[in-house]
């Protein structure tokens, strides 16, 4: 039986928190923070983030739904242009937005390009600058003037933090709470995320291949996840890995099955921390010529655009 969603005070907050920004600056990791647990990969490989994952933290004050989004960017293939309606639908959706951007370097045109679109969002924005614990002292004042400059004209409140290290997670928080208003639990109090397990595990999976082999095998890997059969002490789980090419399978096979081997431990060692009891792990490799060029196997793989 799901949990049972409470019925919230009059001064109860809620709200949906759209989180948007360039590849690669740390959105997953930030709701991972937040929520407190891990439920969106995080690799140093840009566009990591494919789908729009939320992600939900509850206090006893507030309950914020975050919406984690692909990193906007310039798109190469009908996969790319998916992923980037997919954040631009966002941004239409949500009650408030998180512009996070990369604190540790100066703000770039990717960054321009996307403050001049959420400009015309009709909801609030908080602009976060990630990765301080990165950011050398000698150019602090140089990075500071250019996320000033950035929301010069925009009443934007500039947020400092580190998703690695929580520090400014509290001074973030207090800024979107400030923004939500009063509403109801929208889910269960003790709920992380919407998404089912199987999602979750297939991108455990997705972000040891790009661990692993993210030189070789950048972006054209998909996984679906055929079977999950639990026991009170053992998980079964059984999953495919799609790729577009007979070189790919190759090197994710390896020599003597060794790259999948390597693969399907570090994935079995993640999901262990989802799932109660053991988990045997069950990987395939299967070559789908150019399905990011396809409509319709994309939505058998999940990608399917979504609405707003």
């Amino acid at each position: 039986m799901p949990a049972p969603i409470p019925i919230a005070p009059e001064s109860f907050k809620s709200g949906f928190i759209g989180i948007v920004g360039r590849p690669n600056v740390g959105k997953s990791t930030l709701m991972n923070q937040l929520v407190g647990q891990k439920i969106a990969i995080a690799t140093p490989v840009a566009q990591t983030t494919r789908n729009r994952l939320r992600g939900i933290l509850t206090t006893e004050t507030a309950q914020f739904i975050f919406v984690d989004t692909p990193g906007i960017h310039k798109p190469h293939h009908e996969l790319g242009r998916v992923i980037v309606k997919n954040a631009l639908a966002t941004v239409e959706a949500v009650d408030v937005l998180l512009f996070v951007v990369d604190g540790s370097v100066p703000a770039g045109g990717g960054d321009r390009f996307i403050a001049q679109i959420l400009q015309r969002a009709d909801v609030p924005v908080v602009l976060g600058a990630n990765k301080i614990d990165r950011r050398a002292e000698v150019d602090a004042e140089a990075i500071a003037a250019s996320y000033t400059e950035l929301r010069s004209d925009r009443d934007w409140p500039l947020v400092d933090f580190s998703a690695l290290t929580g520090s400014g997670l509290d001074a973030l928080l207090a800024q979107l709470d400030e923004r939500l208003t009063p509403g109801p639990y929208y889910y269960p109090p003790d709920l992380v995320t919407d998404r089912p397990e199987r999602f979750i595990i297939g991108e455990l999976i997705r972000e040891q291949i790009l661990l692993h082999a993210r030189q070789e095998i950048p972006h054209s890997v998909a996984i679906v996840v055929e079977a999950v059969e639990t026991t009170p002490t053992i998980a079964n789980i059984l999953a495919t890995i799609h790729v577009e090419r007979q070189s790919q399978k190759g090197i994710l096979i390896g020599k003597g099955g060794s790259m999948l081997k390597s693969i399907g431990s570090a994935a079995r060692e993640q999901i262990q921390k989802l799932i109660v009891g053991k988990v045997y792990l069950e990987l395939y490799v299967r070559v789908q010529p150019k399905w990011r060029q396809s409509r319709s196997q994309l939505a058998d793989f999940g990608y399917a655009i979504e609405d707003a």
